[in-house]
């Protein structure tokens, strides 16, 4: 698409010389408005003396000097090069051509801007002489878009030589806001009768406009128009890209946030998770999130009219330079971190606007918004001149602020706040579900201590436990995304069992089926223990509390003992098992029961997806250089492949392939899960792949594991 853009662009730029070369000899024909301090009047082909002086400028080109058909063509090729090149970042564009044109015409001042409408957001390239901004550049924008709004339609110019004396009523609330400017010559941009941009140049002093720099303004809009247009639809692409950026990331931060509340885990640590996706997602520096406590209870719907008393405190924050907190000392760090609301404006702001958010793009900003006086230390908006506060709300009571700050200014974009919007959503029923758990809980140990203490008030009391157990019942339906997925594995076992005690209570049973049943007894115990140990195994490795022993084993003798042991178990399959492993003896320090563990999961997994009468192939190879001292196993069996989509979440928690129930194909979806963690735990890696063979029918799918021979601690 850039080489045909290129192509294009290039087209333009020999159209745009031809069309510089026949306007010089043609006398200008379009329409000039020139605003005076006596009359405003509309005038064609305009003459006004060429002999009045131009400020002082040492620029690249010189409207003294300057020929039509070789200068302004080469800067309206600059121009062209300048809006191609910087096609990605409008503003810089728009900055740089502001600067040739600044310099071309000698002025004080010039801005460019995009007419209203045209991008989504404003995008602003300005140029001053002295490099000093004479006053602040929003209040400059306010009267220059309202001047450019005076410009009848395909007129190509707006003069003023004096704009203090100018009477026009467009100007009369806002001549204040331009004390130092005199004199502006604003240059439109049209694009199918549309305005698509201004340029317009700025004089500290009063200054006529000539003629000369009338026709090299003209002279300069077809570029300009070109230059524009195609600034406008980068932005607008680039808009549209980050668009899609965002969804992608509020789809993906949602679904974790989704199944974080959904799971067991602590309040604190769904705040962190929450807060550092979202700086991530964002970009941005640092993120915090801020909860209150308020000495007077909040009701739903009181009116705010005065600022509540409450204490704000840091629950969770993320930085750039460090991205992970433990749970520990730095938790109990930032906990201490509190203030009260009264002690900071911004944060009063966002309350008493809440729920719309708090933006702040750069210090500027902050100084205009009168709260420089009364911040919060936490804000430090000397390293973080940007930031955005939105509140933490859950039927109509703020609950908390979630911050987010960045080391350079920033504009928040609409999408990234409703990104934002639909966080503090999810983290304030979150909080709220906390909370009422824990009420809950409580209410409910209240109730039965009340019930063994006195039967009187047992009626009373019933009635109120069932209120509360009813409250309980539907938080526990929180849980059932996670029950239902292992509710098979935990049913078929117990099925089984149940069965077989029952056909143990048969009158007459022979010894041989009564040692069956028994068989069949121990195996489902057996499963469901292993189901249990799987679980807690997990929970050990995800909370780094599994021990490590390290010992020297040697591989080939280990390997060559596994293979015997499946070689059994896959007879009835008609499965066979290839080693390739070296001659000589390979030895490795390692965790061996972590060690035995994953071969036994990788193994069994390979038994049961593989296709009967097939080889599965474990290859170990051995690699060294300067960096790398590490063994790498390869286990290959050919069968029912992974889909691409499946091997992005295989070592997931409780995740199988689509089908395996129906295959009746047993399994809980931990031991990929399992082995992921265990070669973690050994400073290893594992990989997978799955592509199909020969035969359509058949996928050769192989697991890479790579452990160091050595283990660091």
């Amino acid at each position: 698409m850039r080489k045909r853009v290129s192509q294009d662009w290039t087209v333009y730029k020999k159209s745009a010389i031809n069309r510089w070369s026949r306007d010089t000899i043609k006398s200008l024909s379009t329409e000039v408005v020139r605003l005076s301090s006596t009359k405003t009047s509309l005038m064609k082909n305009v003459s006004i003396s060429s002999n009045s002086s131009l400020p002082e400028r040492s620029p690249k080109f010189s409207l003294t000097r300057m020929q039509p058909a070789e200068d302004l063509a080469q800067l309206g090729q600059q121009i062209l090069q300048v809006a191609l090149s910087h096609s990605d970042d409008s503003e810089t564009a728009l900055t740089q051509i502001a600067k040739l044109l600044g310099e071309a015409f000698q002025v004080d001042g010039c801005i460019i801007t995009f007419a209203p409408g045209v991008t989504e957001t404003s995008v602003v390239g300005s140029w001053y002489f002295n490099a000093a901004v004479p006053v602040s550049q929003q209040k400059l924008l306010q009267p220059l878009q309202k001047l450019a709004a005076t410009i009848p339609a395909q007129a190509s110019l707006l003069a003023i030589d004096n704009l203090h004396a100018l009477t026009h009523e467009v100007l009369t609330e806002d001549k204040d806001l331009l004390p130092t400017i005199k004199a502006v010559l604003q240059i439109p941009i049209w694009e199918q009768n549309k305005l698509s941009g201004v340029v317009s140049l700025l004089c500290y002093d009063v200054y006529q406009w000539g003629e000369l720099a009338a026709n090299a303004a003209q002279q300069l809009m077809t570029s300009l128009s070109i230059a524009i247009a195609h600034l406008a639809q980068a932005q607008s692409v680039a808009t549209l890209q980050r668009q899609i950026q965002t969804a992608a990331r509020t789809k993906a931060l949602l679904n974790q946030l989704t199944v974080a509340s959904r799971s067991s885990m602590e309040l604190n640590q769904l705040l962190q998770m929450a807060i550092a996706s979202t700086a991530q997602a964002l970009a941005v520096s640092r993120g915090s999130i801020l909860l209150l406590k308020y000495v007077e209870p909040q009701l739903r719907n009181r009116v705010r009219e005065k600022l509540p008393r409450a204490k704000a405190t840091i629950a969770s924050e993320w930085s750039q330079d460090v991205q992970a907190y433990t749970c520990g000392e730095h938790h109990h760090k930032i906990a201490e971190q509190s203030f009260w609301l009264s002690e900071c404006g911004l944060c009063q702001q966002a309350l008493m606007n809440s729920p719309q958010p708090v933006a702040i793009a750069s210090q500027s900003d902050l100084q205009l918004s009168d709260l420089t006086s009364c911040l919060a230390p936490i804000f430090d908006f000397s390293q973080f001149p940007s930031a955005l506060i939105l509140p933490i709300e859950s039927q109509g009571t703020v609950l908390g602020f979630l911050v987010l700050q960045h080391c350079g200014d920033r504009h928040w974009h609409p999408e990234e706040l409703s990104l934002v919007e639909l966080v503090c959503a999810q983290i304030g029923t979150a909080i709220i579900q906390n909370q009422t758990l824990r009420q809950v809980q409580s209410l409910v140990d209240d109730r039965t201590l009340q019930l063994q203490r006195s039967l009187e008030v047992q009626s009373l009391l019933y009635e109120k436990t069932r209120k509360h157990n009813e409250q309980l019942r539907q938080l526990n339906q929180l849980k059932d995304e996670f029950l239902s997925t292992m509710s098979h594995e935990l049913r078929t076992p117990l099925t089984s069992m149940s069965l077989a005690i029952r056909m143990l209570r048969q009158q007459g049973i022979t010894p041989e089926r009564q040692a069956k049943y028994l068989d069949i007894l121990e195996e489902q115990c057996d499963r469901e223990i292993n189901l249990i140990a799987n679980l807690l195994k997990l929970q050990q490795l995800e909370s780094n509390q599994a021990p490590l022993k390290l010992e020297t084993i040697d591989l080939k003798v280990k390997l060559q003992a596994l293979s015997q042991s499946f070689k059994q178990t896959w007879l009835d399959k008609g499965l066979s098992i290839q080693l390739d492993i070296p001659k000589s003896s390979l030895l490795a320090q390692t965790d061996e029961e972590a060690f035995d563990r994953i071969l036994q999961e990788l193994l069994t997994n390979a038994g049961k997806y593989s296709h009967p009468d097939t080889t599965v192939v474990l290859q170990v190879t051995h690699q060294v250089d300067l960096q790398l001292n590490q063994i790498v196993l390869q286990l290959t069996n050919t069968g029912a492949g992974i889909s691409e989509e499946e091997r992005k979440y295989i070592f997931e928690k409780f995740r199988r392939g689509q089908g395996v129930t129906q295959q009746a194909i047993q399994g809980t979806g931990l031991g990929l899960a399992l082995v992921k963690c265990l070669v973690q735990h050994l400073n290893g890696n594992i990989e997978v792949t799955s592509s199909p063979t020969d035969d359509s029918a058949a996928y050769e799918t192989c697991f890479t594991l790579t452990l160091p021979q050595t283990f660091a601690r």
